[in-house]
């Protein structure tokens, strides 16, 4: 039984034992109160084995065609090997009338690709090593900002600018700004520094604050957030994605609320 299903026989064993009104049970289920005492009259006949669902174990009658699906993978390797899931999904309804979902295309190229040339397979994930934590507190502060309703209806969404050391996940500082600017982290990165002195380095995603755009113009993509951090002497580098510097810096962040 599932979880679901477990909750759902507790409250009919309690109607079946008189300890629940049926009327109580529908509201807490969601259901009819007729369905309430169809369920109650098959608990007393069938155990707690008549409550599970009739189509447990039994395929979907939403289930794919073996035979469609075979033909399917056959012209993709004939035809459209080299084709990505979606180009192939619209090729099969164009030209030979099988109509699938991008996503049922895409498992059958991955299921199927064995059998094909190893240039033709789709690609795995790539899979990016992890970096190894620094060993002393300031060494290295992660720094990112996020938009969201922190005070939920009580004032408009604003920007958290966090501060997060490396080697501890210690939560150093954080920061209330209107907009994610490079004046916001002028701001925080002083109030951090007149807290905790400076920091050897700070490691950032690729925003417009810690990297220009328009490198491939003026020849530099330093910004004026890197040039001051130049001044002091703090080492500032962009992690290759977002993804790499924010579940570090956000997962810390609820425990501070």
């Amino acid at each position: 039984m599932t979880m679901r299903e477990l909750n759902r026989f507790k409250v009919i064993q309690d109607v079946a034992d008189d300890r629940l009104k049926p009327w109580r049970a529908a509201e807490r289920l969601r259901l009819t109160t007729r369905q309430i005492r169809r369920r109650v009259a098959r608990l007393r006949e069938h155990g707690a084995g008549g409550l599970v669902s009739r189509r447990c174990s039994k395929p979907s009658n939403n289930r794919l065609d073996s035979v469609k699906a075979d033909r399917a993978l056959t012209i993709i390797r004939e035809r459209y090997a080299d084709f990505g899931p979606t180009l192939a999904c619209e090729k099969l309804y164009e030209c030979h009338g099988i109509w699938l979902a991008k996503e049922t295309v895409k498992r059958l190229m991955t299921d199927g690709a064995s059998g094909w040339p190893r240039r033709q397979r789709p690609r795995p994930p790539k899979i990016y090593q992890l970096r190894a934590r620094r060993a002393c507190l300031g060494e290295l502060v992660q720094i990112d900002g996020g938009d969201h309703l922190w005070f939920e209806e009580r004032a408009p969404a604003c920007t958290l600018l966090v501060y997060v050391d490396d080697a501890t996940s210690r939560l150093m500082h954080l920061h209330f700004t209107a907009s994610e600017s490079t004046f916001s982290y002028f701001e925080a990165t002083r109030a951090y520094v007149e807290s905790h002195g400076k920091a050897v380095a700070f490691y950032s995603d690729k925003a417009s604050a810690f990297r220009s755009d328009k490198a491939h113009e003026t020849g530099s993509n330093v910004t004026p957030f890197g040039r001051a951090m130049y001044e002091l002497h703090i080492d500032t580098f962009s992690a290759n994605s977002s993804s790499a510097t924010a579940p570090a810096v956000w997962k810390v962040v609820p425990s501070a609320r």
